[in-house]
């Protein structure tokens, strides 16, 4: 395969027995991380084509487990590029189930400033997030929905490539952060998918022309290798939720999920319930597909079914209903003032993202210990009038000084003027 990656650095794209045996090679060990170091950069400097890009990503999907379903309804999925407050998952599997979708629901954990799903689902006593391929198929098929990790057998070269790319400085290239998330997400089976692409201060991407192209060079591979696929790119610059950190975002959740009240994680996660609803068919457009899973997600029935999948997967039976008891408290809660009074005008999103890191409520590698009570909490929101001496936020911390120290990153992190900003749109733009 000498030739072959001279070929690639030259610019021509290989064919797709050559990406077949690439990734199977990744995979069994036949490629060694040399040879995968070299493709990766030859990627990253010539770029692939859309069929090159397709069959790189099916090929890597094939390198293991790919799951089948014999379900009476179709299966669905939704992917997120990441941001800070961002706990939709956990609102939008359940929806979609209560509006007669599957939604075997493979996520990830945390690294870096963002927030991983399965450390907010392991906020709660007694879930399992890795669990077997069979009980995921009892789970999907009792309740219509899970959440839960990867199995080390769903697209092994992607595994490996990625930690290769990391250590390579080859993170950034478009064609291959394309394939790794279309390969762990198609091995799902999904009938459809819906893309949430964050854009913004907390998210990874952060400006309109990264995000689009991201979003599109994701729709494109994944309607090409057969799942229907739609992209929203979504506003980062201020967090989903008002809390950041696992248990206090499964808290902002629960209260979502009953009190019945729209809110901008109701809303969001409307829009992308609806999109995915109307690609399998479920909805016959996405104004209905807003009102299903609107009705879902405020009338109580969305919330039943997520204590139902919390249970299914080890939890308490009755958390639905008594979620605060069993949420963790950390020992130390700060108010955070404003210094002055003002508009909310901006706030570093990333920084905030990695406060919640410091506090021990992430992870800045691999392995890192999560500690699931600490965080922020009660988060102010872009444009809103704040008072001097009024609360900006409350740190939840496991130490004071640890709390002294996120209090100031927040501070930092704000800003406050006499004029109110415009406040962005959650919704910037859909690619199909």
């Amino acid at each position: 395969m000498h030739a072959q990656f001279a070929a690639l650095r030259r610019g021509e794209q290989p064919s797709e027995a050559e990406l077949s045996w690439f990734a199977e090679g990744l995979a069994n060990g036949d490629v060694s991380d040399a040879q995968a170091g070299a493709f990766a950069m030859a990627v990253c400097l010539q770029g692939l084509e859309q069929p090159a890009r397709r069959a790189l990503t099916l090929a890597m999907r094939d390198s293991g487990d790919v799951l089948t379903w014999d379900l009476p309804g179709p299966v669905l999925d939704k992917h997120s590029t990441g941001g800070v407050g961002d706990c939709v998952s956990l609102l939008l599997a359940p929806a979609l189930a209560e509006c007669g979708a599957y939604v075997p629901m493979i996520s990830g954990r945390g690294l870096g400033h963002t927030g991983g799903t399965l450390d907010k689902m392991e906020a709660i006593p007694g879930v399992l997030t890795q669990i077997s391929e069979q009980r995921l198929h009892r789970i999907t098929k009792k309740v219509g929905c899970a959440i839960v990790g990867a199995t080390g057998r769903i697209a092994p070269a992607d595994k490996r490539l990625y930690a290769i790319r990391d250590v390579t400085a080859t993170v950034e290239s478009l064609d291959l952060i394309t394939a790794s998330i279309l390969s762990k997400k198609l091995a799902a089976s999904p009938e459809a998918l819906v893309l949430d692409v964050k854009i913004g201060s907390g998210a990874f991407m952060k400006t309109p022309a990264e995000a689009g192209a991201l979003a599109r060079s994701l729709v494109a591979t994944a309607n090409a290798a057969g799942c229907k696929t739609v992209a929203l790119i979504t506003d980062m610059n201020q967090p989903i939720a008002s809390a950041l950190g696992n248990g206090l975002e499964v808290a902002e959740v629960m209260r979502a999920l009953t009190e019945g009240k729209p809110c901008p994680l109701t809303e969001i996660t409307a829009a992308l319930g609806a999109v995915v609803l109307v690609l399998a068919g479920l909805a016959p457009d996405e104004d209905a597909g807003v009102a299903q899973m609107s009705e879902a997600l405020l009338g109580g029935g969305a919330a039943a079914r997520f204590g139902r999948m919390v249970a299914a997967q080890g939890g308490p039976a009755d958390f639905a209903s008594h979620w605060a008891r069993y949420l963790p408290v950390a020992p130390v809660i700060r108010e955070v003032l404003a210094p002055r009074s003002g508009y909310v005008a901006a706030m570093n999103g990333e920084e905030l993202g990695l406060a919640v890191v410091r506090l021990g409520g992430g992870r800045m590698v691999e392995g890192d210990v999560v500690d699931p009570a600490v965080g922020l909490s009660d988060l102010v929101r872009l444009g809103q009038w704040v008072a001097q001496g009024e609360t900006l936020a409350r740190v939840h911390a496991a130490r004071e000084t640890a709390a002294v120290e996120a209090e100031a990153t927040l501070l930092q992190a704000l800003t406050l003027t006499a004029d109110a900003p415009e406040v962005p749109a959650l919704i910037y733009e859909r690619i199909s």
